[in-house]
């Protein structure tokens, strides 16, 4: 297994949405994305940060994407998709696949923030292509299958006040 150093390129690949709903129903709070930021980092090189987001034209979503752009996070936005009979749907797991596929060749260390266990597979992937694969999420709300594939399981449950926004 890989030691963390300070020269470690990394890339954060984070799910708000799973993020946002975990939060809420957890712990009736909302993620500090900056500090969630700093403890994927853990003072290493950072090459790219990603959020992926859906846009559901809620009242100020755009602050929101405009802070996570402040904070530095490169800001990925996909609309919300309704279907006939009002079905709604909306989500970057494939997008986030490609995008970290994409990055792999760049980087040390992948941290994956998000719980959703449709990841595992890609995990296993980008540890066949020689990059460590942490994974950040509130635990009571992770794949076990997720947890287990990583390299590293960062529960988030563990400290939630660090990762949550101040009330």
């Amino acid at each position: 297994m890989t030691e963390i150093h300070s020269s470690q390129r990394v890339g954060v690949f984070v799910d708000v949405q799973n993020l946002y709903y975990s939060a809420k129903n957890l712990y009736e709070a909302k993620v500090d994305f900056e500090k969630l930021l700093n403890a994927a980092v853990m003072n290493r090189d950072l090459v790219r940060a990603s959020a992926y987001v859906i846009k559901g034209d809620t009242p100020g979503e755009n602050d929101f994407f405009e802070a996570l752009r402040g904070i530095g996070y490169e800001v990925h936005v996909k609309e919300l998709k309704e279907f006939y009979g009002g079905a709604k749907k909306g989500d970057w797991d494939l997008g986030m696949t490609v995008d970290m596929i994409q990055q792999a060749k760049n980087l040390d260390t992948v941290v994956l923030v998000t719980g959703d266990g449709d990841f595992a597979v890609l995990v296993d992937h980008l540890k066949s292509m020689g990059c460590r694969v942490e994974v950040m999420s509130f635990g009571k709300s992770s794949a076990k299958e997720l947890r287990e594939a990583s390299d590293n399981f960062i529960d988030m449950d563990d400290k939630p006040n660090k990762f949550l926004v101040d009330k």
